[in-house]
């Protein structure tokens, strides 16, 4: 090959954070990682708190009783490029902090679902969400395995709201998760509840109104599991985010070594 260089790592290298593999195309971006333009369906719902219960793992314990999903066009991703994403998220608490814990989510980018799944730990899958304009009416659905497993619809941009409007139920900028990862002879590598917060968030335009959302039962991505009992607010909104780095917040394995 001629005309393309690329310079072997080392040792020292290897160990450098943000290293991915293969070395010569990593898989994994390092941070900071910027969208730009992004299109988000946010709906909420009031569910059952014994769902919410056990799909937390402890000690982190539920706040409140109202469930959401972020649907999301990414138009303009660092290294990723346009791909969407669903964040089906519920509010949480680990000692005084607290978040948003995502039981679920879905990505139609395999690059967006490794990192998601080996440096935040979030249960990424591959799968369709997508977001359309229909008419008078905005319609966000999120497909695994050919079955459409939500659906979400919102009126067209009938009032204008603020960024802060946003989150009326808990705070989703603040994910939590639980990041589980093994050695290669099977014993436990990472056991940790991590947090991270989007940065540089500039929000363009941001609409709300009345919401529906529809559940359907896969065995591959539950989210039946957290049933509609009243549809709340749906919010539409445009804006741009940077990824950055998060912390842990817990780990399972300190002292255990």
């Amino acid at each position: 090959m001629t005309g393309w260089r690329i310079s072997k790592p080392g040792e020292a290298d290897i160990r450098k954070a943000g290293f991915s593999t293969p070395w010569d195309a990593p898989m994994i971006p390092p941070f900071p990682l910027r969208f730009r333009d992004v299109e988000v369906l946010t709906l909420y719902w009031r569910t059952d708190p014994d769902a919410m219960a056990f799909l937390l793992p402890p000690p982190m314990e539920p706040v409140g009783d109202v469930a959401c999903v972020h649907i999301y066009k990414m138009n303009d991703t660092d290294w990723l490029g346009p791909y969407s994403e669903a964040n089906v998220m519920f509010g949480a608490r680990l000692g005084d902090r607290e978040g948003a814990y995502s039981p679920y989510l879905v990505l139609s980018s395999d690059v967006g679902v490794t990192h998601g799944r080996e440096v935040h730990g979030q249960p990424k899958k591959l799968g369709e969400p997508r977001l359309a304009f229909r008419g008078d009416l905005i319609v966000g659905t999120v497909a695994r395995n050919g079955i459409e497993v939500i659906t979400g619809t919102m009126a067209y941009k009938q009032t204008p709201c603020t960024a802060g409007d946003l989150a009326p139920y808990f705070d989703f900028a603040t994910n939590l998760n639980l990041k589980a990862v093994d050695h290669i002879d099977a014993t436990p590598a990472i056991r940790q509840i991590t947090s991270r917060r989007l940065a540089e968030v500039v929000v363009h335009e941001a609409w709300r109104g009345a919401g529906t959302v529809e559940l359907r039962a896969n065995a591959q991505l539950p989210v039946f599991r957290l049933p509609v009992r009243a549809p709340l607010e749906a919010f539409y909104w445009r804006a741009d985010f940077t990824l950055v780095p998060g912390e842990v917040l817990h780990d399972y394995l300190e002292g255990a070594r």
